[in-house]
């Protein structure tokens, strides 16, 4: 009798997870369930599949609302009305306007239960629509009303599960209408009894009225949902048939193999025909193709992209050109990507710029349909630190204090409101927040993925489907991934820019040329990677540095040991070890030396999990990719881990491994299965890194323009800057006759972009471009407020940036003239017959502060473009060492200055704060700091600026850093010390 249950689901309402929800009907007896969240389905396949669990018949609806306003509840009769809902939901959610009074469309399939409150006269009900009874109604109900018409049913609402449920109900209301609780008001909540009643209860209530009872209950007999799960719904062809798909890719995978092989490379064509028997048999053809159409795309219209993932281990996707990894090379397992006993899809990771990406997004809805092509939705869900800050919102709290309790660990217990905060935050851990978009997930289905969920327009304007990745994977949806990446906008604004500035073009697919590259091999074996995907972070560096990497396996497998999962457990710095020091290789067994000799006895990739699985626990390699995979996660619900785990140690068992060695090799496979890369994946990553490598290497002064102009990286802008000027780059400050709205380069004049220069307003930072492109540089002041007519302020920005310096004026005489004029504008008449004389006066001379322009370059920029030191009072450099020096002063107690540019917290195994800081000193060389937990207690950071730190200078593996024993923050010497 329950046909209108909500989950929370119902964003910012329902308190009950799906699970929770099915269950606590199961304990109940109840054996027919709707679930109808507010204006979603989100949850609708969980719901079916947790129903069957438990044998209880399903129902799938929604309840329609306007705000805060009940209209109706939809209830589907079967699939084809599930279908019309999702239709209804997602025709007025994508336009953002509301829901009409009344349904308008096509009723045959859908039930329509209008509140009794608020239901159209009953004689204009048509036989679909009803009106719905809450137990407080039947108070308002006489006996003629339920006489004269057939269509009451009950429509008792589920929403919370108890008391505390309740307070949480209308936490969650204050959160979505982002006021005080105590501002709540009536028709913002939930009633007061909207919970799960006893059915004989429920059905007692409407004991006087039993064909409300009979109604209810033949609605409930005429909804009938039937879900398919783990079938395969995705676009079937990319031709017009199996045949036709299976004869293209064949073709273009034997073509492709003579291109990468060689026409007469035996080996290569046996493991392409091996692999195209598997794909076929997995149902795959299709995928593949439509992968190596999108990218055909891509290369027509001069997108770079890099193909990644497990797709890697493919060399028919090498063949196609998705990857540029030959996994014949890197001995990569294919069943690592496919493989027969695999029911989820092959992984496919394609890096656009994030520039093109939209592009191929568009082509992808045109190809294939706009009905049958989607973003892959997901769900934000709330975490401690966003729920101490709403629920401190929620509570009154001032913003300083939130701030406080955001940050810190241990509560107050004879504090009341932190107790409430305390209770009801740990209620609401993991509750969806609201839908969000998959980083770059697609689906392409063959029938319209209306018949699977509701499909909305988020701001970014492409339909999302309310699904996430791993509910799509249930329902049988497979995902194509087309990511954006910066490091890609970094190498093709590059290549642009050495193209336009010193006329040379670049063929960056010549990896093997730049994999045996001595300069190349030297700048990776001193870690001078600032700016290169994926191997610039301190963290990264350091590692390359201990390891002395220079070449290409290396690079792979340092891509794989920074992952957590390997760093955490122990097995990087064993890694390093063994590196270095053959004698130091030990294996915990005679079988574990032939499976990772190459990783020195370390599992390094997840391939190691399935090598080791395979051959050391007697599973087949199908079975040892789903336990890769369970250890990642994915499947620990369904009992996959354990069941995986118990084969595992019964094989050993009974292969007469000790019981102490199967243990230590378990522990090792599970501390990194769910983080270490594929083979391949780092493989992919490596590639890209040494195309990174080879421009910041040849022409550095584009390469960092390029990842200025991106504006990603592991460090800030200015940082990138600081590396320009290292590397010959003559920075010059904003100007209105060379600089345009983005970083330019002439040469190696660098003049900064109009993006940096902070409120300055976008159209008029283009604008300044345009006209100038159009008519010619600017002249002098009169010459720029007669083309650009400024707003005065936006004038003053440019004047204190010193953009106007071409007129020769300094910056205090053009402000004055400047705002003399503005001024003479606002009080002389609007309109002049003829020109009017300029005044002419004459000013004193202004002193200029080099203090001063530095101010406004912070002021304005957020950064100085020249030498930061200059901030700095010199007195605190005497007597200080410099990073050069390290390697002379191991071991010894030091002072040295630094400029902060990063921070990393982690905790120790006592769960202390302790800190690892990136600073650069004053000669611009790099300086890795440890900050202990006892140091970080004593001497906390101060936010960005100056340090002067007193330490330890270390040593491991011939990588200096400084173990901090004091700091103290020291002030610009224009008194922003705390900037």
């Amino acid at each position: 009798m329950f046909l209108n249950c909500k989950t929370w689901f119902s964003f910012h309402y329902g308190t009950y997870a799906t699970k929770a929800l099915v269950e606590h009907a199961e304990l109940l007896g109840i054996k027919t369930l709707a679930l109808t969240n507010i204006n979603s389905t989100a949850d609708c396949w969980d719901f079916v599949l947790k129903c069957r669990e438990a044998q209880i018949k399903p129902i799938i609806g929604t309840e329609v609302r306007n705000g805060n306003r009940l209209c109706y509840v939809l209830l589907a009769k079967d699939n084809a009305g599930l279908h019309a809902i999702h239709r209804f939901l997602s025709y007025f959610k994508q336009r953002k306007i509301d829901f009409p009074e009344r349904p308008d469309f096509p009723l045959d399939r859908v039930w329509v239960i209008y509140p009794y409150a608020a239901h159209p006269p009953i004689a204009d009900l048509r036989s679909q629509e009803l009106i719905g009874l809450d137990v407080g109604d039947t108070q308002k109900l006489d006996w003629q009303d339920q006489l004269d018409a057939d269509c009451w049913v009950i429509l008792h609402p589920v929403t919370y599960q108890n008391k505390a449920n309740f307070n949480l109900h209308r936490i969650l209301r204050a959160i979505a209408n982002n006021t005080l609780l105590s501002k709540l008001n009536k028709e913002d909540i939930a009633g007061p009894n909207e919970t799960f009643l006893e059915e004989s209860v429920l059905v007692g209530a409407f004991a006087r009225f039993p064909s409300v009872i009979s109604k209810t209950m033949q609605v409930m007999q005429q909804c009938s949902i039937d879900m398919e799960f783990h079938v395969d719904k995705n676009k079937k062809f990319f031709t017009a048939s199996v045949e036709g798909d299976q004869e293209l890719l064949a073709k273009l995978a034997v073509e492709g193999c003579r291109q990468r092989y060689g026409p007469k490379n035996k080996q290569a064509m046996e493991r392409v025909e091996k692999e195209l028997k598997i794909i076929n048999q997995s149902g795959f053809n299709a995928y593949f193709l439509i992968v190596w159409d999108v990218l055909r795309y891509a290369n027509e219209q001069g997108f770079y992209h890099v193909g990644r993932g497990s797709g890697a281990n493919s060399v028919v996707a090498y063949c196609l050109r998705i990857t540029d990894v030959d996994p014949m090379e890197l001995d990569l397992y294919f069943e690592r990507f496919l493989n027969p006993n695999r029911t989820s899809p092959p992984d496919f990771d394609i890096d656009f710029s994030w520039k093109d990406r939209d592009f191929i997004f568009e082509y992808m809805i045109l190809r294939y349909g706009r009905q049958h092509v989607s973003l892959l939705g997901m769900y934000n869900t709330f975490q401690r630190r966003a729920i101490v800050r709403e629920l401190g919102k929620v509570f009154g709290l001032p913003k300083a204090e939130i701030d406080v309790l955001a940050n810190q660990r241990e509560w107050n217990p004879e504090d009341g409101i932190q107790r409430w905060i305390q209770k009801y935050g740990a209620m609401l851990v993991d509750f969806p927040n609201h839908i969000s978009v998959h980083a770059g997930g697609v689906l392409i289905s063959e029938k319209p993925l209306h018949e699977y969920g509701v499909v909305e327009m988020p701001p970014k304007g492409f339909n999302t489907l309310h699904m996430d990745m791993f509910e799509a994977d249930r329902v049988g949806l497979f995902k194509f991934d087309i990511l954006s990446q910066r490091g890609l906008g970094h190498i093709k604004d590059a290549l642009l820019l050495v193209e336009k500035n010193r006329g040379k073009s670049i063929d960056i697919h010549q990896v093997k040329q730049f994999l045996r590259d001595p300069v190349l091999a030297e700048r990776i074996r001193k870690a001078d990677t600032i700016g290169c995907f994926y191997i610039e972070s301190p963290a990264m560096r350091q590692l390359l540095g201990k390891l002395k990497c220079s070449d290409y396996l290396t690079l792979v497998a340092a891509s794989s040991i920074i992952r957590p999962g390997v760093a955490q457990s122990g097995m990087m710095k064993q890694y390093i070890e063994r590196y270095h020091d053959r004698n130091k290789v030990e294996y915990l067994h005679p079988k574990m030396k032939e499976l990772l000799e190459e990783t020195f006895g370390v599992m390094v990739y997840q391939e190691d999990v399935i090598k080791v699985a395979h051959h050391f626990g007697g599973i087949s390699l199908e079975e040892a990719d789903i336990l890769r995979r369970a250890m990642s996660g994915k499947y620990r619900s369904e009992n996959k881990f354990e069941l995986m785990r118990a084969k595992f140690f019964a094989n050993c068992q009974a292969q007469g491994y000790a019981e102490s060695v199967t243990a230590e090799v378990w522990r090792q496979m599970e501390s990194f299965g769910g983080y270490s890369f594929a083979k391949g994946h780092s493989a992919s990553f490596a590639v890209e890194s040494y195309q990174s490598l080879f421009l910041k290497t040849y022409y550095p002064q584009e390469f960092y323009v390029a990842v200025i102009n991106n504006f990603g990286g592991f460090y800030r802008t200015e940082f990138y800057f600081h590396e320009l000027r290292r590397n010959g780059g003559e920075v010059q400050l904003p100007c209105l006759n060379h600089s345009d709205y983005l970083t330019n380069i002439e040469g190696s004049q660098v003049y900064v972009g109009f993006i940096h220069l902070q409120g300055l307003e976008e159209s008029f930072g283009q604008r300044i471009v345009e006209e100038r492109q159009q008519h010619g540089p600017y002249q002098d002041l009169s010459d720029v407020l007669h083309r650009l007519q400024p707003q005065p302020e936006q004038l003053n920005l440019l004047i204190r940036i010193g953009a106007l310096r071409f007129t020769g004026l300094d910056k205090k005489t053009l402000l004055w003239e400047a705002n003399f004029r503005a001024k003479r504008v606002e009080v002389e008449e609007p309109a002049h017959l003829f020109a009017s004389e300029e005044v002419q006066f004459s000013l004193p001379k202004f002193d200029v502060d080099r203090l001063e322009d530095l101010k406004d370059e912070m002021d304005l920029l957020g950064f100085v473009v020249g030498d930061y030191y200059e901030l700095l009072d010199p007195q605190h450099l005497h007597g200080t060492h410099y990073v050069r020096e390290l390697p002379q002063l191991l071991g010894q107690q030091i002072k040295i200055v630094g400029r902060l540019v990063t921070l990393k917290e982690t905790r120790t195994i006592k769960k202390e704060r302790m800190c690892f800081g990136t600073f650069l000193d004053a000669d611009g060389d790099w300086l890795d700091t440890v900050h202990f937990p006892p140091v970080m207690k004593q001497y906390p950071f101060l936010g960005n600026g100056f340090y002067e730190l007193h330490g330890r200078v270390m040593e491991e593996f011939d990588v200096y850093s400084v173990e901090v024993l004091s700091m103290r923050k020291l002030g610009y010497v224009f008194g922003r010390g705390n900037d």
